[in-house]
């Protein structure tokens, strides 16, 4: 330290023996920051008092990383599920867990910038994951699906469940709307062809994250269903989307906007808020599932239920 150094320190300890700074104000302390609801901002003290205030409750946004038409990015599902994810907890605390990408997507393997992990790895990461939530303290794990690609295996997650015992509850949300919600998205929708990366998909993007779209590319591939699998009848095969929709893109996203993508936003994130609430609350579905694996234990002692 330099000598002017020292002189300045003596000074300022002779004012203050002498009283001279109990006029001066003190700086107020910071307030508390807030819990965050993101799994991976939370230190670990602030991480028990979220698994306490949640009531148990985690929420996984699962997305996936593939094509989305020309137009839109590689991540679009994740980001629009964590998005919806991050609102509903805001509204009814809960804990949301980190971008969340192995999926079911083999299907978009020939385009560039897909991720497509094996069947086996994608169960048992989301097994464990689950495990690994239910160790630290949450009992009830919420699954938000952005990908539809997605859809089967996790019904069949959620049903093998019930292969072992678990003390933790796992729930997928399914929204449904309701008819007055329905009719007003209806009526701003331009197009009648959608399902991957079209008016829907890019419109939410245009809502929350618009620097991510390429508005101008939406239109240089085709969209629209190609039938190579017309001669088929009562079949289904895993090539199916495939066949219909070479270019990974099903609709036309040069008709999104940011007003449909905030409408679409604002429905889904209230419908994971009720249901969010709905599972806080919700005790039945873990006393089930306790007598269901007891009775599996024992099934020749397993007593039918009678009419009343």
């Amino acid at each position: 330290m330099k000598k002017s150094g020292l002189i300045l320190t003596a000074l300022i300890g002779l004012a203050a023996a002498s009283g001279v700074l109990a006029a001066v104000p003190q700086t107020a302390k910071p307030a508390a920051a807030a819990l965050s609801v993101r799994y991976e901002e939370l230190s670990s003290p602030d991480f028990v008092q979220a698994v306490a205030r949640s009531g148990g409750t985690c929420i996984v946004p699962l997305g996936i990383l593939e094509k989305h038409g020309p137009h839109l990015p590689l991540g679009t599902d994740l980001i629009d599920c964590r998005e919806v994810s991050l609102r509903a907890a805001a509204a009814d605390y809960a804990v949301v867990f980190p971008p969340y990408f192995v999926g079911q997507i083999f299907e978009a393997k020939h385009q560039p910038g897909t991720i497509a992990y094996g069947s086996r790895m994608m169960f048992d990461i989301l097994q464990q994951t689950c495990d690994e939530l239910a160790r630290n303290g949450f009992k009830k794990i919420v699954l938000v699906n952005g990908h539809g690609g997605n859809d089967a295996f996790l019904h069949f997650f959620c049903q093998s469940q019930l292969e072992a015992r678990h003390d933790y509850v796992v729930y997928l949300f399914e929204p449904s709307e309701d008819e007055a919600t329905k009719a007003k998205l209806d009526k701003m929708r331009k197009t009648a062809v959608d399902g991957h990366a079209g008016e829907e998909e890019t419109s939410v993007m245009l809502a929350h994250h618009p620097g991510l779209v390429r508005l101008d590319r939406a239109g240089a591939e085709s969209g629209e269903d190609q039938k190579r699998q017309a001669g088929l009848t009562n079949a289904y095969t895993g090539i199916w989307w495939y066949a219909g929709q070479p270019n990974h893109y099903r609709g036309d996203g040069s008709a999104g906007n940011a007003e449909f993508g905030r409408a679409l936003i604002e429905a889904e994130t209230a419908a994971l808020v009720e249901m969010v609430r709905s599972v806080k609350k919700d005790t039945v579905t873990a006393e089930l599932q306790k007598k269901f694996f007891d009775d599996a234990a024992k099934p020749l002692e397993t007593k039918p239920f009678v009419r009343k």
